[in-house]
């Protein structure tokens, strides 16, 4: 009880007091000053997205102090508490806790750090970063920012991304797409319009990647044509609107970083799109498109099909299928298998031909897998997901350090399984009254 207390106590006081001080050599970062310091900067950064209620990021806190001295003059070392700054964490597409993040020549495509959480190991990890950035210079690549190219008014590749929509395609491109766009009503003259240039033209590039190409940013010249200026109410610039199928366009609400428009893209898309589909296991390429294409991919091993038939497997199906719509903002794959269907996947994720129905949640670039220790139900899932999404739970090595070889087996037809069919036996030629030999009791 006592070192549970302290645990607790320790845990208030870092969620009141922050993890990192004035004292330290972390430069604690947020959205006011993130721009300046880092999308600026020239230098490398060595960033941490922590939640203050995090165990391991306050297990990391130590370790990233020692490394943020070492490198101190070298490599920048900052912090960010995306708990509370949820629109910075969303920017850098920031889903578990801590996550670290490597911003290098290309500010706006920063890459994540992968290796262990030792402060040796993070050194290594920056000093090798800086020495891929110096060899990209030498051979007369990029080492600055974009950013300070995209805001400087050259536009960059990022602007690209912004279609430019007049009065003669706005109705084919927005109205009749059926997706949900994003637009700006803009005047050259507007200093205010200046400003959010660079932040629409980053966001339009991140929402356009985190989206698959599914929710769109737009940006409509209102002094060249009126016509569409009127027809929404524009009275002033920049003005946001929010256009959604079969509805009224809204006004858009939210900030103007480029944190806070792709953190609303990113809403809307989820609250308008279909839940990931749910595949059963029928060949090899099923399991490694859905891990590599996904940040995980939660996998289910059901009874076989004569242990529950066709309607207790549906049971199954269905509390996936709900818990898929719930984490549907999550870059998740859902897979399914028969057990015994898949017998070197289950010996890799340690189910081993009992304790059915089973799951499991696998990180293919880790290659880490979680399994459900709860029961297979929507609260009992959600638990298992909820402390995945925010790095909790025990996690272990896939079998093998890599996906296990699958077999190619057929598509359930959705109906009760039959028992397999024995050989014939003719019987014609026995007497089955014939009581020799036997003794009456």
């Amino acid at each position: 009880m006592g070192l549970g207390h302290g645990v607790l106590g320790c845990s208030l006081f870092l969620m009141a007091q922050g993890f990192y001080s004035a004292n330290d050599d972390v430069v604690e970062l947020n959205p006011s000053n993130f721009n300046r310091e880092v999308l600026q900067s020239n230098s490398l950064w060595l960033i941490e997205f922590y939640a203050p209620w995090c165990g391991h990021c306050q297990s990391l806190t130590a370790d990233w102090k020692k490394t943020a001295t070492a490198l101190k003059g070298i490599v920048k070392v900052g912090a960010v508490d995306a708990d509370q700054h949820k629109s910075l964490g969303g920017q850098y597409g920031v889903r578990g806790f801590p996550t670290i993040k490597i911003f290098g020549a290309n500010k706006n495509k920063p890459d994540d750090y992968q290796g262990a959480r030792s402060s040796q190991a993070i050194v290594d990890g920056a000093l090798n970063a800086l020495r891929t950035l110096v060899k990209d210079r030498m051979s007369g690549r990029s080492g600055g920012s974009d950013y300070s190219k995209q805001s400087g008014g050259g536009g960059g590749d990022s602007k690209k991304n912004v279609v430019e929509l007049t009065d003669d395609n706005f109705d084919r491109l927005v109205l009749d797409s059926g997706e949900v766009w994003l637009v700006e009503f803009f005047a050259p003259w507007c200093g205010h319009c200046k400003s959010l240039e660079p932040e629409w033209a980053a966001a339009a590039s991140a929402v356009k990647e985190q989206t698959k190409d599914k929710v769109h940013l737009g940006a409509v010249d209102a002094t060249v044509h009126q016509g569409l200026a009127s027809r929404y109410g524009v009275r002033g610039f920049p003005t946001i609107k929010i256009f959604k199928k079969g509805e009224e366009p809204e006004d858009y609400q939210g900030g103007r970083t480029r944190g806070d428009i792709i953190a609303r893209a990113l809403d809307l898309f989820s609250d308008n799109a279909a839940p990931p589909e749910l595949l059963e296991i029928l060949n090899p390429d099923v399991l490694k498109k859905t891990c590599d294409d996904n940040q995980l991919c939660v996998i289910a091993v059901l009874p076989h099909i004569l242990d529950t038939g066709a309607a207790g497997r549906n049971s199954y199906l269905e509390v996936m299928m709900k818990m898929a719509e719930k984490y549907k903002k999550k870059t998740w794959g859902w897979l399914w298998t028969e057990a015994g269907a898949q017998m070197e996947l289950e010996a890799s994720l340690g189910i081993g031909g009992f304790g059915y129905p089973a799951m499991a949640a696998i990180n293919a670039r880790k290659m880490k897998f979680a399994l459900l220790k709860g029961s297979f139900s929507e609260t009992g899932i959600h638990e298992f997901l909820r402390d995945l999404s925010v790095g909790r739970g025990s996690t272990a090595t896939v079998g093998g350090g890599a996906l296990p070889k699958i077999n190619s087996v057929e598509a359930w037809d959705g109906k009760d399984g039959e028992l397999p069919v024995e050989d014939d036996y003719d019987l014609s030629d026995v007497d089955l009254d014939d009581d020799t030999g036997r003794e009456e009791l």
